[in-house]
């Protein structure tokens, strides 16, 4: 039997274990940074297949083959991942010319796209054709917030964002595209109201930020990495026009970024920009980590080639 002395001492101890116990979890989630991958592309355009051997510089890379593996083999290594592509999809070989993006929509949707934004190629067979492919093969969604498509066949076949939970993570991503008229022909754009891109850029990213409560914000860009000499919106306009956009995907220009480029926004907080050219050369990866000790940050970042080796 205990004295009771020792009841007291044992009981006290117990209970400094219980009010420990939490305080402990609680430290140890605040020092460890949860890590959220991700991998992007941009202006596929129609390369299911690596570039033939040929001796041109492309030469086998590329390939939807290589890049399933790839984003396979990531899978299987991080938690938490997310798979995005910065729109122009279609056009640029033989298979859209004759099956006008059946195949393409179907590969991304096998390999587990979380979403996509538009590109101006994707109009390429037209507006009815696109949405006919995303209602009949893609499993995930189209995301653009500066075109109004009320009164065309593309109405309600794209949302302006979408929110994945990973682990106690909330990301907001949202896409917006470039100025179609002039470089879509009307025949094509149709009815679409294009709206300035940063101010629904800005728009959305807020609502994103402090009404959704996300811990992240990712935009899908199809605007073009940046323009020398020219007023026209690009990647690196919205970064530093932006307020809480924390990473801008891009796509329409074509440009291989050795690696991230960062701009300050309108806060003086850091926005980060990447591209990966064209044609699935390359796989953008982009590993973030996040903990209530040191914030937001990016820890790594790889340009992955895509072979068929």
């Amino acid at each position: 039997m205990l004295s009771r002395s020792k009841f007291i001492r044992q009981a006290a101890l117990t209970a400094g274990a219980f009010v420990a116990g939490p305080s402990l979890l609680q430290a140890a989630e605040y020092l460890s940074p949860l890590r959220l991958t991700i991998l992007h592309t941009n202006d596929t355009h129609s390369r299911l297949e690596p570039f033939p051997m040929d001796g041109g510089r492309n030469q086998g890379l590329g390939g939807i083959a290589g890049r399933a593996q790839l984003i396979n083999k990531i899978r299987g290594e991080e938690e938490h991942v997310l798979l995005l592509d910065a729109g122009d999809i279609f056009q640029g070989t033989p298979y859209f010319n004759i099956y006008k993006g059946e195949p393409e929509i179907k590969a991304m949707s096998n390999m587990g796209y979380d979403a996509c934004t538009i590109g101006n190629h994707d109009f390429d067979a037209g507006m009815e054709n696109l949405a006919l492919q995303l209602t009949n093969h893609a499993n995930f969604p189209m995301l653009v917030a500066n075109y109004d498509f009320t009164g065309t066949p593309m109405e309600n076949k794209t949302v302006p964002y979408k929110i994945f939970k990973k682990g106690r993570l909330r990301i907001g991503v949202f896409g917006v595209s470039i100025e179609g008229k002039g470089l879509i022909p009307d025949s094509l754009f149709g009815a679409t109201k294009y709206l300035d891109p940063v101010v629904k850029a800005n728009e959305t990213a807020a609502i994103l930020r402090k009404d959704k409560g996300c811990d992240m914000v990712i935009c899908l860009s199809h605007l073009g990495y940046q323009y020398k000499g020219s007023n026209t919106v690009s990647d690196e306009i919205l970064a530093k026009e932006s307020e809480n956009i924390d990473l801008i995907i891009g796509g329409h220009t074509h440009t291989f970024l050795d690696a991230p480029t960062e701009y300050k926004n309108k806060k003086g907080d850091d926005v980060v920009v990447n591209q990966v050219g064209f044609a699935g050369i390359i796989l953008g990866r982009l590993d973030f980590e996040f903990s209530k000790f040191s914030g937001k940050k990016l820890a790594q970042n790889h340009n992955i080639s895509v072979s068929q080796k």
